[in-house]
Order: structure tokens, then sequence, then C-alpha cells
């Protein structure tokens, strides 16, 4: 998921950061907007599910 966000926004991304958890966290926020949740969802997301949500707040 990474790699396909950082070629899909590479003009504007200005910082990407992966930070380790613990209790099966699992969380993308754009701009300290939470845009995705594991634990909120109760799953992981699908494939582009993750880059969809980023793509509605453009």
């Amino acid at each position: 998921m990474a790699e396909q966000l950082l070629v899909a926004y590479k003009t504007d991304i200005d910082a990407f950061s992966l930070v380790p958890s613990d209790r099966g966290r699992f969380e993308v926020s754009l701009n300290g907007e939470l845009i995705f949740s594991k634990l909120q969802e109760g799953r992981f997301p699908d494939d582009g599910e993750v880059k969809a949500r980023l793509d509605a707040r453009r």
C-alpha cells in the first residue's frame, strides 16, 4: 500500500511516516485527519480503499 500511495502522490507528498504500533492498530491520517482506522472498522482496508478515501479529499 505504501508503494501505491507514494507512486500515486509522488508530487504531492511532503512527508510520509510509517509508525510501528501495538494492539493491532493500523491507521492512516492525512494532515491530522483520520482516513482509516482498523480498530474503528474492525478490519484491514480493501485494496485501493485508502487511496480512494485520499482521492475523495483532494
